[in-house]
């Protein structure tokens, strides 16, 4: 089993699969665009971690030991928080009652196997987009700073700004919530996680090298220091 111990600023997709070759496929293409992932092959394995955090999207195999995926998606639609929790349903069902069935029991989409992985991440983005707009809009702008999530390019007017993947994942947070302050414990649990034991002077280390490769010359600096609190980004940036 495969799951994040904290919480990211991106969407957390959650694949329930137990073929572990296309688990394995699913979960590099999803962290290709940007998201965070878990992974288990059971059915009951899923519904055990499913009670201590909702993800933003499930995608759910038919057929798995423990309980079926079937089961599983009509047991959560029974959950009153997990009413709305966008599901696909992947099955090599193809016959019409069968999709009819999957769709009845509350499952948002369904994708019969074998199927395009690039299509299959469209309808990702698209449930995401209906579901979590405001986490999955592809590009966030404020003055003449743009961050493109999906093409992971960050713009100051005409100007490429090349980022590491620990400052892209940084401005993207701070962006992401303009004005509000984010303590360097946040930050540190947004960002990276608990992939390392980091001291949150590192998160200073990371600012600074954001703001040097985002302003230069008398260009103003998007990102406030907030003596005593931490950093958020200036909701004021841009505006005359």
């Amino acid at each position: 089993m495969e799951t994040p111990t904290r919480k990211s600023s991106t969407p957390h997709v959650l694949v329930v699969e137990d073929d572990d070759s296309l688990a394995e496929l699913l979960s590099y293409n999803l962290k290709a665009e940007g998201y965070t992932v878990s992974r288990v092959d059971r059915g009951d394995e899923a519904e055990t971690l499913l009670q201590e955090i909702t993800p933003d999207l499930v995608i759910l195999d038919w057929m798995l030991p423990g309980v079926t995926g079937f089961e599983l998606c009509r047991r959560l639609r029974t959950h009153e928080d997990k009413r709305d929790l966008p599901i696909i349903l992947l099955t090599a069902r193809g016959e019409e009652t069968d999709r009819v069935r999957g769709l009845s029991i509350g499952a948002d989409d369904y994708v019969v196997k074998p199927f395009s992985v690039p299509e299959l991440m469209a309808r990702v983005r698209a449930l995401l987009r209906r579901a979590r707009p405001e986490r999955v809009a592809e590009q966030l702008k404020m003055g003449d700073l743009t961050l493109d999530k999906h093409n992971r390019r960050v713009l100051r007017g005409e100007r490429e700004i090349h980022l590491g993947p620990t400052e892209f994942r940084l401005l993207e947070h701070l962006m992401e919530k303009p004005g509000r302050v984010f303590p360097r414990a946040t930050l540190l649990d947004a960002v990276w996680g608990l992939t390392a034991d980091i001291d949150e002077r590192t998160v200073d280390v990371h600012v600074g090298r954001l703001r040097k490769a985002l302003v230069r010359g008398r260009e103003k600096d998007p990102i406030r220091t907030v003596r005593g609190a931490g950093y958020s980004f200036d909701e004021t940036f841009g505006k005359a």
